[in-house]
């Protein structure tokens, strides 16, 4: 989303989060979606510079760790 003003681009989207927020919210709210807010956006960034793994590679390694794990 493009904005006209000169406010930088990270204060108007904290902006738009709370607009986006009940009013009613705790600050725990607010930091926990913030903190989704840039989990996801360094994953997209991850994605598009092709830093990925891919599905099976992750399957297998999760069923080596419980097959492994349940031995014990």
């Amino acid at each position: 989303m493009w904005y006209a003003s000169p406010m930088p681009a990270t204060k108007q989207r904290v902006r738009d989060l709370l607009e986006r927020l009940p009013d009613d919210c705790s600050l725990d709210d607010v930091v926990y979606h913030l903190y989704v807010m840039q989990k996801v956006e360094a994953g997209l960034a991850d994605a598009e510079a092709g830093r990925l793994i891919p599905h099976d590679v992750v399957a297998a390694e999760l069923r080596r760790k419980w097959t492994v794990g349940s031995e014990l």
